[in-house]
């Protein structure tokens, strides 16, 4: 089964987007993204009404983030995205009347719905100020260690 990448994909995009610190084409972002221009302007427009990025027509258009990275939230992006399901696992429901069927539902559903509603709540506990930051930190040890070993190979 293959996993839903999307919000992983449109954080990786938004990172670059603050990195690179002014507009980014739909079809650079579609290489950050691994798709194509289409699905990055389909989906950044959900972000665009959410007033997380704007974009500009034109030489030098684009898309920028439109609000310090600090206010917005992994799970303000989960829900411009349209709030996808979270788990791919759920309930058999082929046979409502199966007493077995509900007797597993029953079982099943609310645990499910604990495990998307804690995962949902860390998701609102990040902002993208603090991927950026990790990044930022990361980055800057690796050419740290690229620029030493440059300089004694």
């Amino acid at each position: 089964m293959k996993h839903d990448s999307k919000l992983s994909a449109v954080l990786h995009a938004l990172l670059h987007m603050a990195d690179h610190g002014g507009a980014m084409t739909s079809e650079t972002l579609a290489k950050c993204m691994d798709t194509n221009p289409v699905v990055v302007r389909r989906t950044m427009a959900g972000l665009r009404e959410a007033g997380f990025v704007r974009s500009g027509k034109g030489h030098g258009g684009g898309w920028e983030i439109a609000r310090p990275l600090d206010t917005i939230t992994l799970r303000d992006v989960h829900e411009a995205l349209g709030a996808p399901r979270i788990l791919a696992i759920g309930v058999h429901l082929e046979h409502p009347q199966c007493l077995v069927e509900q007797a597993v539902n029953r079982a099943l559903s609310p645990a499910f719905a604990e495990a998307e509603a804690l995962l949902v709540s860390q998701l609102g506990a990040v902002t993208l100020a603090q991927l950026a930051q990790d990044f930022s930190a990361h980055a800057q040890a690796h050419r740290a260690a690229h620029h030493k070993e440059q300089s004694h190979g």
